[in-house]
């Protein structure tokens, strides 16, 4: 699928055309239909991949993934993690069936933590999506 067909197919499902999102963007008439003989920019692609919440790659048709993260929600998800971690330490050693857990069991748990809020922020993004 090419980007102005990726592009299309965003549109539909937010039941917009083309054209009320160029307008909606404040680029010229039929200026996306042109993407498939000359290339747009990069702050244009930056634009619809923001504003349709979907990542550059994703656009362009380098990833199948369309509710990747942005780094910046990475980073979030990452702060809160440390956030759960740190907030299980304050109320005492974390314990594993009543053994302390050690360092590298408190890594493993902080990666699970990021990995489920992830897939979470994915769903979240996908049911907002939809509606």
């Amino acid at each position: 699928m090419n980007l102005r067909d990726r592009i299309k197919e965003l549109a539909n499902q937010r039941k917009i055309s083309v054209a009320e999102l160029e307008r909606a963007l404040g680029f010229g008439n039929g200026s996306i239909s042109k993407w498939n003989k000359q290339s747009p920019s990069t702050e244009k692609l930056k634009q619809v991949a923001d504003y349709f919440q979907v990542s550059l790659d994703y656009l362009v048709g380098r990833s199948d993934d369309k509710y990747d993260l942005s780094p910046q929600e990475k980073i979030d998800i990452g702060i809160e993690a440390e956030k759960m971690m740190k907030g299980l330490n304050d109320e005492g050693s974390i314990n594993f069936y009543g053994e302390p857990m050690s360092e590298e069991d408190k890594e493993a748990t902080l990666s699970a933590l990021n990995l489920l809020m992830t897939i979470n922020r994915k769903k979240a993004k996908k049911k907002k999506d939809m509606n």
